[in-house]
């Protein structure tokens, strides 16, 4: 232990925390991308670069990419990438998973051995790196960020529910600690049988995303005129995102305002089908950057009908551009939204209590202006930079014995 200047104890913990570190992230899916995976990934790189670590980002290769092992250019996100091979996801044509033999990983990580990995995915690139991390003794963690073992419900595949929750359960107990961000979620990843979690969230840009960007040359080429409803839904346009819901909504909104408009800013497996079916919709497509801050901000209500997301970075960028959120009581809403103060909330088995706060929004321009304002004062307080904070400490503070658990007394790893 040491002291600094005003003769204040410096233990080890804050020496290390203050030491930058080589960081690895492992993930089947990053930027440019386009999901809630990606997004977070996007932040913790930015943050970690900011705070002076070493990133090495191992990733799949997207069409047209090469791979191999390669030097940052500039985009601040890494110092180095790995490039593995990527194939893509069966259903999901735009999404890839990555392959990669453990002992090239292994060979990388001889050579460069990271302070720590973490493993954001858990497809076969994520257990090719938890194998290769363990065999190493390197400090391995990964994260939960999306429930594939509740996906298969709406894929006509519920028989492999119970499969997937124990593949996931195998999958993250072999790594030191689970990230998850809620404690919701902790508490359904522990009745998974995932035995060691730690509580970290999620933070909002709230520069990008304002109020003040709201446009309305935008909202009239939606053909809106002033207090007309904009109905807003940005994600993916997937079955597993409760779409069907969604649009029930809309369709009871609009019973009562007619001049509403449903815009979806997004892409799916389910655009072609929606389009079809309702071609007086207005569809987007995918959005980034300053365009879907536009977006967010020239909508009125925010409709968030998934029951699947681990949480749903989208509710806060829709809290930080001041809209009327409706979701369910779960994900980031369970964390973030107070019922009737910044938005409004349906316990999960409630389908039509979603719909009536929805249409009480739309109803009371008093109720939906005071809900608007106080859900981007308070992503005002959630931001990106003590999210990291906690990463660093979850991740590269780990005590000996979590950073090592498959180590046994002998030192074999204990695969």
């Amino acid at each position: 232990m040491t002291a600094e200047p005003s003769g204040t104890p410096v233990t080890e913990a804050q020496l290390t925390e203050r030491r930058p570190q080589h960081i690895t992230i492992v993930s089947e899916t990053f930027p440019p991308e386009i999901n809630g995976v990606a997004n977070t990934m996007r932040h913790l790189c930015q943050g970690l670069m900011q705070r002076g670590h070493h990133v090495t980002v191992v990733r799949p290769r997207q069409p047209h990419e090469q791979k191999g092992l390669f030097e940052s250019t500039g985009s601040g996100l890494f110092s180095t990438e790995l490039v593995v091979n990527g194939l893509p996801l069966p259903g999901y044509a735009d999404l890839r998973f990555g392959t990669a033999r453990p002992s090239s990983l292994k060979k990388l990580w001889q050579k460069q051995r990271p302070d720590g990995i973490y493993v954001a995915t858990q497809g076969p690139l994520g257990v090719a790196a938890v194998n290769a991390a363990r065999s190493l003794a390197l400090p391995v963690s990964s994260g939960f960020h999306t429930n594939f073992h509740q996906y298969s419900r709406y894929y006509g595949a519920g028989l492999l529910e119970r499969l997937l929750c124990a593949y996931g359960r195998w999958f993250h107990n072999r790594t030191a600690i689970t990230l998850v961000p809620t404690g919701r979620m902790q508490r359904v990843t522990r009745d998974m049988g995932i035995t060691r979690t730690g509580l970290w969230s999620r933070g909002v840009d709230c520069q990008r995303f304002t109020p003040h960007k709201r446009d309305q040359s935008l909202r009239r080429q939606w053909g809106l005129h002033d207090n007309e409803r904009a109905v807003l839904y940005v994600g993916r346009l997937a079955a597993e995102k409760n779409l069907r819901m969604a649009v029930a909504c809309f369709e009871r909104i609009r019973g009562l305002h007619p001049n509403a408009r449903f815009v979806l800013v997004g892409d799916g497996p389910m655009r072609s089908s929606l389009e079809d079916r309702h071609p007086d919709y207005i569809f987007c497509g995918t959005r980034r950057g300053e365009n879907l801050a536009r977006h967010y901000a020239s909508g009125d209500l925010f409709l968030f009908p998934s029951k699947t997301d681990t949480f749903g970075n989208v509710v806060l960028e829709a809290m930080a551009s001041g809209l009327g959120i409706v979701a369910f009581d779960d994900a980031a809403a369970s964390e973030h939204i107070r019922h009737d103060e910044n938005g409004m909330k349906a316990e999960l088995a409630d389908d039509e209590g979603f719909i009536n706060h929805a249409l009480r929004l739309a109803d009371q321009p008093s109720l939906l202006h005071r809900v608007r304002a106080q859900a981007r004062l308070d992503a005002l307080e959630l931001s990106w930079s003590s999210q990291i904070d906690q990463f660093e400490q979850l991740v590269l503070n780990q005590t000996a014995q979590a950073r090592y658990h498959g180590i046994n007394k002998q030192g074999i790893s204990l695969l």
